[in-house]
């Protein structure tokens, strides 16, 4: 039994996964086996069958046929199922790298060709789309269409030709003020309006002369909108009730003079006005874009002259442009050309506070616009990167030795407004000094901004007849040309016709000097 077990034990079938270090041992053969067994009836004769497929993924070695117990067998183990079978008796190729599939991905169809995900480029309606300004865009299209529109109506052409030519080919300034125009006699109590001695007669809507019935409509007919209390001969400038009409600090911003005029304010609201909404959000950029209008159009009712009917998205323009300006600031060490970003803005505005100089064109509606979106863009902009940075906070540790040791994480970088609602404590922590510095600053710009904000339009509604004196030079230059000075433009005067109206009574007329042709007495007109 012992010999039998020797030869047993020793003539096992050989299992296909050898080590191949054997392959190179000598040892001598073993004796050959015995014809039967001494102490048993059968034999025992060894009978070793060879294979009748190979894998081809082992072609250093013999494969193992179907039936055969795997010794390495894993129940866990992923099938090796992708791989192809070859007949022992051909070549074997090699499998070359890009021809291996991942065993491990079984959803994926092995005849596709993984392809990159191609990021998403920012385009007109590619990527994030700036909804502001394109719904902006198009609201301020159909209000300037529904104007020609209205002009064609009442006056029988889409744009002013009589009493005069609107140079920025459009409708006239009556239209404008009838469809809500800021006009300061439509608003509030004005000295020479309300205190008059006689009445006074106002140009009607539909106007295309400087005599006659189109300048006998009263101040309600021009303002429409259900009308404005008319000012009474002999009254008071505190003659309740007063015009009211406050909406039109917002509606201009919908309004322009003329073709020419949207058309310079849509080119830079949809250049720069949308690369400033992809900048900062579209919440954001409504607000700058509101306030700045509004509060512009309220400065330029506090000391423009009162008798321009401003309108336009100018100011808003403006509000952007101070936003571009502060982001430049802000980034300056990031781009590549500051200084030339920097003279370009430079160049714009100049331009455009230059061209506000020039007679019936309301300049404080830009300055106001560019003060509120510099004051806004400070708030409501991040922090600039040399602000935000956080210290790095050493931490001690005790190693498993029991020594201590610092451990200097890196600086955070857990900014915005959603940061802090997550973790409003975090928010705060490692903040260096100058960071809470510029966060009073902030803060201190916001409180100004409101209480100048509400300063104006108390000085507008309660002290109307109260005002800087030499504030009109910052939209007139004190030129005089053709017998008229520049800084007049615009200015309600009053003359007086002697009329017979059974009661002996004087009518007076309401005048606005219209430079363009060099009247002096007539019709109100604006030049835009």
């Amino acid at each position: 039994m012992a010999a039998n077990d020797y030869y047993d034990a020793t003539y096992q079938k050989q299992t296909p996964y050898h080590d191949p270090l054997d392959s190179g041992r000598h040892e001598s053969p073993l004796p050959p086996l015995p014809a039967s067994a001494p102490y048993q009836e059968h034999a025992y004769p060894y009978q070793h069958q060879a294979p009748a497929q190979t894998y081809s993924g082992y072609s250093g070695y013999s494969g193992r046929s179907h039936d055969d117990p795997d010794p390495y067998e894993d129940e866990n183990a992923v099938p090796m199922n992708t791989r192809r079978k070859h007949d022992s008796s051909t070549t074997i190729d090699p499998i070359l790298p890009h021809q291996m599939e991942d065993p491990f991905v079984r959803d994926a169809d092995p005849r596709k060709k993984r392809r990159r995900k191609s990021t998403s480029q920012q385009g007109w309606f590619k990527g994030r789309i700036t909804w502001v300004v394109y719904v902006l865009s198009v609201v301020e299209i159909c209000v300037f269409i529904a104007e020609l529109v209205k002009n064609g109506i009442l006056t029988k052409t889409p744009i002013e030709i009589k009493p005069a030519f609107n140079p920025m080919v459009g409708p006239s300034p009556y239209v404008l003020i009838n469809m809500g125009a800021r006009y300061q006699p439509c608003m509030h109590n004005m000295p020479n309006v309300q205190n008059s001695s006689v009445p006074i007669s106002w140009p009607c809507p539909d106007a295309t002369s400087t005599s006659g019935k189109d300048v006998s409509c009263t101040l309600s007919e021009l303002c429409g909108f259900g009308g404005v209390p008319d000012p009474k001969a002999k009254g008071s400038i505190h003659d309740k009730p007063a015009p009211n009409q406050w909406w039109r600090f917002i509606v201009p911003i919908f309004l322009h003079a003329g073709i020419i005029h949207i058309a310079f304010n849509l080119l830079l609201q949809l250049t720069l006005g949308r690369d400033i909404e992809l900048l900062i959000g579209s919440v954001r950029f409504a607000i700058v874009y509101f306030a700045a209008g509004i509060f512009g159009f309220v400065l330029g009712g506090n000391f423009a002259a009162d008798g321009i009917a401003s309108c336009g998205c100018s100011g808003s323009l403006f509000g952007i442009l101070a936003i571009n300006l502060l982001d430049l600031l802000y980034t300056w060490k990031e781009r590549k050309g500051p200084v030339v970003d920097l003279m370009f803005i430079i160049v714009d505005i100049v331009i455009a506070f230059v061209l506000g100089l020039l007679p019936g064109l309301d300049n404080f509606s830009h300055i106001g616009g560019f003060l509120m979106g510099l004051v806004l863009g400070v708030c409501i902009l991040r922090s600039p990167s040399a602000f935000s940075a956080r210290r790095a906070s050493v931490q001690v540790t005790t190693r498993y030795s029991g020594l201590e040791g610092t451990h200097t994480s890196a600086p955070r970088n857990d900014e915005g407004l959603m940061a802090f609602v997550k973790h409003p404590l975090a928010f705060f922590q490692d903040r260096r000094g100058v960071w809470w510095a510029w966060w009073l600053i902030r803060a201190a710009a916001l409180v100004g901004c409101l209480i100048g904000f509400v300063l104006l339009l108390e000085n507008f509604y309660k002290e109307p007849m109260h005002g800087c004196k030499w504030c009109k030079y910052l939209s007139c230059l004190p030129v005089t040309v053709g017998g008229t000075n520049w800084c007049d433009v615009g200015l309600l005067n009053f003359t007086s016709n002697a009329t017979t109206n059974g009661t002996n009574g004087t009518d007076t007329k309401r005048d606005l000097l219209d430079f363009a042709i060099g009247r002096g007495v007539g019709m109100a007109e604006k030049l835009w």
